[in-house]
C-alpha cells in the first residue's frame, strides 16, 4: 500500500478548502508538510488531482471521483480507531437542518440524543435546503434533515416526517372569517413568503400550479418568525408549516385559513451522500429520529 491515512486526510481537506494554508490550519500542520504529503500522495500513483492556478487548487475529474471513496475510507478509519478506543462513548455529529426542522424540531431531537449517549457532542447547522445539501454533497456535514424535494445523483434522499404547510393571517385580517379561500381570494391576497431555495417555498409554488405567476407577494423573508410577525401586523397572509404555527394558533394570534383545493401536503427529508460511510453516531441519530416520528404528527 502505497499511501497512509495521513495522506487521504489530507487530500480530503485541501479538497474541502482548495487551499493549502486553510488546510494546514485545519490539521494543525505546516504548510510545507501539507504540501509535501500532497505531493508523495500524487506521485506515488502518477496522478494530479488538483488544477492548480497560482495559490488556487480545484478539484479536477480524477479528485472529485476519488474523494468520495476516499472520505468513506478515512470516515471508516475514525469509527475503527473509535471501536478500538471506546470506553462507552460514541463520536461526534454533524447534523444539518432546514429553517422549520432546526428551530421546531432538532433542539428536542438533540437533547433527547445527548441524553441517550451521555458525552456525544451534536453540531447543528440550520440554513435552507439548497444549503444543507450543498453542504451534505461537499461532506461539511454528516447528514442532513430538509424540507424541500431534492434530484441530486450524489445524494441519497429518504423520507422521514409527514408535513402540511397552512396558509393563515391575523385575527383581525379581511380573510379572518372565512370558512374557505378560492382562488380569487389567493389571487386577491397580498402574501409574505419564505426565500426561493427554500423548501418550504418549493412546497407552496407547487401547490400553487396555475397561479403562480399571479401571486402578489409583497416580501421575501428567510426566517419563520420575521414571517409569523409580519402577518401579525397585517402586512400580509403567509403560508408555513404546520409545525411551526401550532403554537400561536392555540394561542389565537394567528389563524389558519382552509384552502382545500390547493394540495400543501409533503414529508420531511433525512439526506446523506451516497458514499458516506454510516457510522454508529449516523445510525442512531436516525434511529431517534424515525421514533420521534409518531410523537411528532
Amino acid at each position: 500500500m502505497l499511501y497512509s491515512l495521513k495522506q487521504v486526510q489530507v487530500f480530503l481537506n485541501v479538497a474541502r478548502y482548495e487551499n493549502i494554508s486553510k488546510a494546514a490550519l485545519d490539521l494543525s500542520m505546516s504548510q510545507s508538510a501539507v504540501s509535501s504529503a500532497l505531493s508523495d500522495f500524487e506521485r506515488h500513483y502518477d496522478i494530479r488531482l488538483f488544477d492548480r492556478n497560482g495559490k488556487k487548487l480545484q478539484l479536477n475529474e480524477l479528485g472529485r471521483a476519488l474523494r468520495p471513496q476516499a472520505q468513506a475510507l478515512f470516515e471508516q478509519a475514525q469509527a475503527f480507531e473509535q471501536d478500538l478506543l471506546q470506553q462507552g462513548s460514541i463520536s461526534g455529529l454533524r447534523v444539518g437542518a432546514t429553517l422549520t426542522i432546526g428551530n421546531y424540531l432538532a433542539a428536542g431531537l438533540m437533547a433527547q440524543y445527548m441524553k441517550q449517549h451521555s458525552g456525544a457532542q451534536v453540531q447543528l447547522h440550520v440554513a435552507n435546503t439548497a444549503s444543507i445539501s450543498e453542504q451534505v454533497r461537499n461532506f461539511e456535514l454528516d447528514i442532513g434533515l430538509i424540507e424541500g424535494e431534492l434530484q441530486n445523483p450524489e445524494l441519497k434522499v429518504t423520507p422521514w416526517l409527514e408535513d402540511e404547510l397552512v396558509v393563515f393571517c391575523s385575527p383581525t385580517h379581511p380573510l379572518a372569517g372565512r370558512k374557505k379561500l378560492n382562488d380569487k381570494d389567493l389571487l386577491a391576497a397580498h402574501w409574505i413568503l419564505r426565500e426561493s431555495g427554500s423548501g418550504t417555498r418549493q412546497t407552496f409554488d407547487r401547490a400553487m400550479a396555475g397561479l403562480l405567476s399571479k401571486i402578489n407577494v409583497n416580501l421575501e423573508l428567510e426566517h419563520t418568525e420575521a414571517i409569523k410577525r409580519a402577518v401579525e401586523a397585517d402586512l400580509g397572509i403567509s403560508c408555513l408549516s404546520r409545525v411551526a404555527l401550532s403554537e400561536a394558533f392555540a394561542r389565537g394570534t394567528l389563524i389558519p385559513l382552509k384552502v382545500p383545493h390547493r394540495n400543501f401536503r409533503r414529508h420531511f427529508y433525512f439526506i446523506l451522500h451516497r458514499q458516506k460511510y454510516l457510522s454508529s453516531a449516523i445510525e442512531n441519530w436516525m434511529a431517534l429520529c424515525r421514533s420521534s416520528a409518531e410523537c411528532v404528527r
